[in-house]
């Protein structure tokens, strides 16, 4: 058995965020007068074009619209739950990754009961590499669940 020393887990494969961004793009978009459709489907680049067109509090609003809504998108797996806790007895370290924003991305880890065993989150553009950095080259790079179940086989 290999050991794993870090892996570096994309967000949505501990659970789906790319609803919960949309209906909050819907929800808001008469408030900040943007067009959810004209933006990037990369989230680091909408939240840069958000920033340009002077979209004002629209990280308040985002978190506050996470913090009542998560719920519904978002649920706790038991699997990836297991998986999260077999790679950090392992000795693991953890980190996470998404090109969403910070309070989109924090709200989430919290509501897919992964907040605790992340030692590093990485959020908008360039996350990845800049958790690597953290991390270390030797990183296991994990996008998808059925990953995160391969890679505890390793652990």
């Amino acid at each position: 058995m290999t050991l794993v020393r870090a892996v570096a887990i994309d967000l949505d494969a501990l659970g789906d965020t790319s609803s919960l961004w949309n209906t909050w793009l819907a929800s808001v978009a008469d408030v900040l007068g943007v067009d959810p459709g004209a933006l990037s489907l990369n989230r680091a680049e909408a939240a840069s074009e958000l920033d340009r067109l002077g979209a004002g509090n629209w990280r308040a609003l985002l978190e506050r619209y996470c913090e009542e809504h998560a719920a519904v998108h978002l649920r706790r797996d038991a699997t990836t739950s297991a998986a999260l806790r077999t790679l950090a007895a392992s000795g693991s370290a953890i980190g996470v990754f998404t090109d969403a924003p910070e309070p989109l991305a924090r709200v989430a880890l919290a509501q897919v009961g992964a907040e605790r065993r992340a030692s590093a989150v990485e959020t908008g553009t360039g996350a990845l590499g800049r958790l690597l950095v953290a991390l270390g080259d030797d990183a296991v790079v994990v996008r998808s669940r059925t990953e995160l179940l391969e890679a505890i086989a390793d652990a």
